[in-house]
């Protein structure tokens, strides 16, 4: 696991070492083991090291036999050892037995089209010094970052936005569409970010600098295609076969390994299949209300699987006083609480091992949200025309707030217009009321972002368009986004084998009526994985890192949560009279308001750590730096001199 970033200047200009440099070291946790970087005139590389395979011989960037193709690398290719077979029968010759190398030798054989044979979690560059082309790609299911921008000289690459912000000639500013959507989704979907004029690469798409000119397109699509054909049977069987395979291929390093437990099937099942291969250290976070703590479901599976286990508990105070720093870390505001929970279970797995196996993304591939019940629940809506039910919805809106006046609401809607991911915070109504007279002349439809992705399947029944959509915005603007980032603040890395694309390919063909099944959700892999769980975790309800927000904000977070309302430099953006009334309906019991609130603060506080830069945040180094890795100049092979570097002499891929 690693970060890197690059400069490429458009007007032909060598690229500035100090600038490279400085990028690259605000990312020191993402690679606390070595630095390297590489300029090439008008193109710089900037690389940091976790090391995790090839711990002798992984450093990067990295340079084929001749220096004309150079990569750096950020993830792990699980089945780089089949291509590296591959390309040893089709010729190639290796001087390492590292990722980095295989792509540069697959780069060679199949050029662009070079992500379409990876399985793993990834984001690299690969720089093509003949042919004067950057090219990268992120991997199909956006497990691994990529954020980029046009400045007047340059094209700039990061791992992570702060990153990009180092570089001189990026600028912030708050991206007013972004918080539009914001407000809606509780994170900026792709490829937009908070920041204007920096963007997302969406995963499963490449990107090419050539010609001066950037090009950004896809190169692989997440599509459900369920065989109604197939059994239950067969189904189940394929679904256990694909998860142990995956879970296998995930051990894959050379550093030790554990993995994350709540007290669902997810987590317990990745760490049972973990535990057939070997002795597994396990971590989970809790809090001490009740309600709000997996601590003793988690002790108690770990038990029943004989794990090493730890646990951390996190109390109101210590959660308050890492949320700016962590917010830092998130590059943009995510207004989900339990990203604050994974930081600290990434803390605690931290001072045991380098790897951590975690359960996301087996709500969005199996149909595990409880929200995806809801089609069945308004089946008898689906038999009404659209013009009854658009009566239906108008007289229900009418109604008082009595009980089944949302059920009404909701059946009166098609899935497009009343479902916008498994995040929903502000309604249009609401949102409207906290968004001040400037930024709702910037304001547009949460709609430009779901209907775009609905469109794509307008065939599909209402589950799967559901899952569509999280697959496609949820999991890579959320899950997967806050997986990365509190991991790696904690110099860890994570992954994830429900996310892997072979996984996929199988949960893609299961069909609706057999994931929405027998009064529960994801079906099929609960009874895949029931041979290998603890009796008390087979059935039972995901409960993930639950955080007692809503407890807090009317007790210790109150004045807190004032406070930053009150004194934040939002004003241009957020309606503080209406954000104040939402906490104090809150406090007093009128309402659940701490989802909206939160959302609000999260925003406030990034304003004051981005954008206001009333936090200045250095990246402690994890441990001692191994080694300095050299500078090389490619540009006539001659080694910048740097106080602090090792000097090496570079005629060689083995300088690196």
């Amino acid at each position: 696991m690693c970060g890197f970033v690059s400069i490429y200047d458009r007007l032909g200009q060598p690229v500035n070492l100090d600038i490279i440099q400085k990028m690259t070291q605000t990312m020191i946790h993402r690679g606390p083991n070595e630095e390297g970087i590489i300029l090439d005139g008008h193109l710089g590389l900037g690389f940091r090291r976790l090391s995790i395979n090839g711990l002798k011989e992984g450093s990067q960037p990295f340079l084929n036999h001749n220096q004309s193709i150079a990569v750096v690398f950020n993830g792990e290719i699980y089945n780089y050892k089949e291509l590296k077979k591959w390309l040893e029968e089709l010729g190639y010759q290796f001087m390492t037995d590292t990722e980095a190398e295989t792509l540069i030798h697959l780069y060679e054989e199949v050029g662009f089209d070079l992500p379409k044979y990876l399985r793993g979690m990834f984001a690299f560059q690969i720089w093509d010094r003949e042919q004067d082309i950057l090219f990268g790609a992120r991997d199909q299911m956006g497990i691994k970052p990529m954020y980029w921008c046009e400045t007047d000289h340059y094209y700039v690459f990061s791992s992570e936005i702060k990153g990009l912000l180092a570089c001189p000639e990026v600028k912030r500013q708050v991206n007013q569409e972004a918080l539009s959507h914001y407000l809606t989704f509780q994170y900026v979907p792709d490829p937009l970010t908070m920041f204007a004029g920096i963007y997302k690469i969406p995963p499963a798409h490449t990107w090419m600098v050539k010609n001066k000119e950037i090009k950004i397109q896809k190169y692989w699509e997440a599509q459900f295609q369920p065989d109604e054909n197939r059994s239950f049977s067969d189904c189940v069987d394929e679904t256990r076969a694909v998860i142990k395979e995956s879970v296998h291929a995930h051990l894959m390093s050379e550093v030790p390994r554990g993995a994350f437990l709540s007290s669902g099937i997810d987590s317990s099942a990745i760490v049972a299949l973990h535990r057939q291969h070997e002795n597994v250290q396990t971590f989970t976070v809790g809090f001490d209300i009740p309600g709000y703590s997996e601590l003793e479901f988690a002790k108690q599976t770990a038990d029943t699987l004989k794990t090493n286990h730890h646990e951390v508990k996190i109390d109101a105070t210590r959660y308050q006083e890492i949320l700016p720093r962590l917010i830092w870390h998130q590059d943009e505001p995510v207004a989900d609480p339990s990203a604050i929970a994974l930081y600290f279970v990434s803390q605690l797995a931290s001072q045991h091992v380098t790897v951590a196996l975690s359960g996301e993304g087996a709500d969005e591939l199996f149909g595990g949200y409880l929200i995806y019940r809801e089609p069945s629940a308004l089946q008898m809506f689906s038999y009404l025309d659209s013009q009854t039910r658009k009566w239906l919805g108008s007289w229900a809106s009418h109604l008082p707030n009595i009980k089944g006046k949302n059920y009404l609401l909701r059946g009166s809607k098609t899935v497009e217009e009343r479902y916008f991911g498994n995040a929903f915070i502000f309604d249009e109504k609401m949102k409207k009321n906290l968004m001040t007279e400037e930024l709702q002349q910037a304001y547009i439809s949460p709609w430009t972002v779901t209907g775009p992705i609905y469109n794509r399947v307008p065939n599909a029944d209402d589950v799967t368009k559901m899952q569509y959509l999280d697959i496609h915005s949820w999991l890579c603007g959320n899950i997967l986004m806050k997986a990365d980032k509190m991991s790696m603040a904690n110099s860890l890395e994570v992954r994830t084998p429900f996310t892997d694309i072979r996984v996929f390919e199988v949960a893609s063909r299961i069909p609706t009526k057999y994931k929405i099944a027998n009064g529960t959700t994801k079906h099929v892999l609960r009874e895949a994985m029931k041979e290998f769980l603890p009796t008390h975790v087979a059935q039972k309800k995901k409960l993930g890192f639950p955080v007692p927000i809503r407890y807090w904000l009317k007790n210790e977070f109150y004045q807190w949560a004032k406070d930053i309302i009150e004194e934040s430099a939002t004003s241009d953006f957020i309606r503080k009279s209406y954000a104040l009334q939402l906490l104090e309906k809150h406090k007093h019991g009128h309402a659940d308001h701490s989802r909206k609130i939160w959302t609000v603060l999260c925003f406030m506080l990034w304003h004051q750590v981005y954008i206001e830069e009333k936090y200045q945040f250095s990246t402690i180094e994890k441990g001692e730096v191994r080694r300095h890795h050299v500078i090389l100049n490619l540009d006539g092979h001659q080694l910048l001199k740097k106080q602090g570097y090792s000097m090496r002499i570079a005629n060689s891929m083995r300088s690196f």
